[in-house]
């Protein structure tokens, strides 16, 4: 993977100086490509991707458009299904910085944050940055840490920085939190409280592979398929940090009608009335179902959206933001069958 800017020695201003004007160069053109442009870069993306991800292109558009929304993505399988190699290909694709922390139940907030280290050579404290500090952060098994350090990541999720010691420090931009968990083995695992679950833009369920799928996993592997070697496997970079940007103003162009709006409105109204949940969609979870709406509307060409883009993104969007009453569970109804029930009975817009 390769930096944004090429280091040079200090006593070499000049190569840096023509370092920062060609990285300069580079993001003008990029702010100047057309929809269309950055359209077809993002589908070099999902090529990229499928060299060493087979199948779970549902999986890839949730991430895509966390990036696109400025939002984080939650993605739950069973273990096996490829989360963990989905991410690091993705980064690998877009030439972003990535880091990943397995998440235990030792896990301290300040080893995802960053620590002050007493540096005994100038005797202060300085600060040593965690791996939050990158452009994507893989949090792998994310309930599977207490509480305390589940809550550090709130601030980084939400403002984009981190606190410590009084001192607030940005970010990179673009930041995503990919964060994975397991739908089963949940002894010994603290759930995400609804708090932080809201943080999420989208919560994306990977399923197991269909039989075709699986028996291309397999040929991949017979030929010496290595998760660890994406570069063997023919992943490049096709797009970078510049490529997001103009894709999210482009995103930001897109227009959405009253009915649209009204729509959307209705939806969450109804989440907060039906009598299977206990918890409906908050008014941030109406405007992260607009954002991602507007986001499924660009990537499929167009400027403007319609209440098919928001019934493609409802499931994702809003599967983690509502709460089955008790006797629902005993039924069991499952979270997806109810928003389901509701996009079928909620009038749509014509």
């Amino acid at each position: 993977m390769t930096t944004p800017y090429p280091e040079h020695s200090p006593a070499d201003p000049g190569a840096s100086a023509t370092a920062a004007t060609t990285a300069t160069a580079a993001t003008t053109a990029t702010a100047h490509r057309t929809d269309d442009e950055l359209r077809h870069a993002f589908g070099r993306v999902r090529e990229e991707v499928a060299r060493a991800v087979v199948g779970q292109q549902p999986a890839v558009t949730g991430l895509l458009i966390g990036l696109l929304c400025k939002g984080h993505v939650l993605l739950e399988g069973v273990p096996g299904v490829a989360k963990t190699l989905l991410v690091r290909t993705l980064s690998a694709a877009l030439d972003l910085g990535t880091h990943r922390v397995q998440f235990t139940p030792d896990l301290m907030p300040g080893d995802v944050t960053g620590s002050l280290v007493y540096d005994s050579k100038t005797g202060e404290f300085e600060f040593r940055r965690g791996p939050v500090f990158t452009h994507l952060l893989l949090a792998d098994e994310i309930n599977r840490t207490p509480p305390k350090t589940q809550a550090a990541l709130l601030e980084a999720m939400a403002e984009g920085q981190v606190s410590v010691d009084g001192v607030s420090r940005p970010l990179p931009d673009p930041f995503m939190v990919a964060a994975t968990q397991n739908p089963v083995e949940y002894e010994g695992t603290y759930p995400l409280p609804e708090a932080q679950l809201d943080r999420f833009l989208l919560k994306v369920t990977l399923e197991t592979p269909e039989r075709a799928d699986e028996v291309e996993i397999l040929r991949r592997h017979a030929e010496g398929f290595s998760a660890s070697d994406l570069a063997a496997a023919g992943v490049s970079a096709v797009a970078d940090a510049a490529t997001i940007q103009a894709a999210r103003a482009a995103v930001g162009n897109v227009q959405s009608g009253p009915e649209v709006l009204g729509y959307i409105t209705d939806l969450a109204r109804a989440t907060r009335v039906s009598p299977s949940f206990q918890l409906g969609v908050s008014p941030r979870g109406s405007t992260a179902l607009l954002q991602t709406a507007k986001a499924w509307a660009w990537l499929n060409g167009r400027d403007y959206t319609t209440p098919d883009d928001v019934q493609a993104m409802a499931l994702p969007c809003l599967r983690h933001r509502v709460a089955l009453r008790p006797e629902a569970e005993l039924d069991g109804v499952s979270t997806d069958q109810v928003l389901s029930g509701l996009l079928a009975t909620v009038p749509v817009p014509r």
